[in-house]
């Protein structure tokens, strides 16, 4: 897939942005706070219904604004397809593909993008949640009818934790609360399918996030990937954590889900919170044979970071018949060593499609140094397009 063309209206820093882009590498080069990362986190957008930088889409609207816009004129092949979609402060987003509306969890069927940016060592080193949002954004990538599964559960969720604390003002304990139960019934039948979905994935990373590792760091640590259920009494988000558990099937997790509920409802009244489910859950990442959180070396959690992204970069280029994602490099290569830079650049040059950011030119390894864009407070300037003139 490329991304032959960019459009932005009342995004982020950009009152109006056009930005054309070719095929193979694309460089962004300005100094920080230009807008160059507002331009990647717009086309990322598109593939993830998210950002990587913030968990709502009100601050992605330039201030002073009820909405932002974004537009793209996407190549498959021989086929274009022109994707929108309209970020509003206020109520749902609303989409358009080739001019007709659309579903906005349709979006990440046309538009495949994997984005590496500084925020990834997150994903190794911060809180569970950096986790599941790396794991539930590439979900979607690969199966967008999850998006509205996610949703679903996160709407079910907030419904039953208001439940339970209207239930804990009035002093409601124990089985008093038989409502409950409707709403558990859907917390399960949602929450086993992301479970399940969030298992799966973790299996088909293991080979490639291993491959891709050895490739980045250059040795062999043994990286794997593990999720720690609160269904199976892990809890990451309490300080005593359970061990990481293996893939189970749907079934045997909606039971785990139900029991766990059961146990838990006491103290979920006391609480006025729902204490067991996908978002309470982690995956624990290690090398090694030790959790990168708290053991790895800063190089081993940046290799175990790139690796994460390569291996969706090559789960999606093989399940996608659009051909390879566009790959997003966002001020990555200022982070890594001279080994690294090198490593990372030498396994991405091969992409359709690749769009580098920089704030100093000179960090870019000459293998994507090719067409180059410069930002300067919000606006763009072609380098390759005024030479043609």
């Amino acid at each position: 897939m490329i991304v032959e063309h960019l459009s932005l209206v009342d995004f982020r820093n950009y009152a109006t942005a056009d930005l054309a882009l070719h095929r193979g590498p694309n460089v962004l080069v300005g100094r920080n706070g230009q807008g160059k990362t507002n331009l990647a986190e717009a086309v990322v957008f598109l593939a993830t219904l998210g950002s990587h930088r913030v968990s709502s889409d009100a601050p992605m609207v330039r201030e002073g604004q009820d909405f932002a816009v974004i537009r793209a004129r996407l190549s498959h092949g021989e086929r274009k397809v022109l994707v929108e979609v309209q970020l509003n402060k206020q109520g749902s987003n609303k989409a358009r593909i080739n001019g007709s509306p659309s579903k906005t969890n349709e979006l990440p069927r046309y538009a495949h993008v994997v984005l590496f940016a500084p925020e990834d060592l997150q994903i190794v080193r911060g809180d569970p949640s950096a986790r599941r949002r790396f794991v539930d954004q590439l979900l979607i990538q690969r199966t967008p009818r999850l998006s509205s599964v996610l949703a679903d559960y996160d709407r079910v969720l907030k419904q039953r934790n208001a439940l339970l604390k209207s239930a804990r003002a009035r002093g409601i304990k124990g089985e008093g609360l038989s409502t409950l139960d409707v709403w558990d019934d859907k917390l399960v039948s949602l929450g086993a399918e992301i479970i399940s979905a969030r298992q799966r994935l973790a299996i088909d990373l293991q080979q490639p996030v291993a491959e891709a590792y050895a490739a980045i760091a250059g040795e062999d640590h043994r990286p794997r990937l593990e999720w720690a259920l609160s269904v199976r009494g892990a809890d990451p988000e309490e300080p005593e954590a359970g061990a990481p558990v293996t893939a189970e099937t749907s079934g045997d997790i909606a039971e785990m889900f139900h029991a766990a509920l059961l146990a838990k409802r006491s103290n979920e009244l006391e609480r006025g919170l729902t204490l067991t489910g996908p978002h309470r859950d982690d995956l624990v990442l290690s090398v090694r044979g030790l959790p990168v959180k708290g053991y790895a070396s800063h190089g081993e959690s940046w290799s175990v970071a790139l690796a994460l992204r390569l291996a969706s970069a090559e789960l999606l280029r093989a399940e996608s018949p659009a051909g390879d994602p566009v790959l997003i490099l966002d001020d990555v290569f200022a982070e890594l060593d001279a080994d690294r830079r090198q490593r990372l650049a030498a396994l991405t040059a091969g992409y359709e499609q690749v769009v580098v950011t920089a704030a100093v030119e000179e960090d870019i390894p000459d293998v994507l140094h090719a067409h180059v864009v410069r930002i300067s407070a919000g606006t763009i300037s072609d380098e390759r397009l005024a030479a043609d003139d």
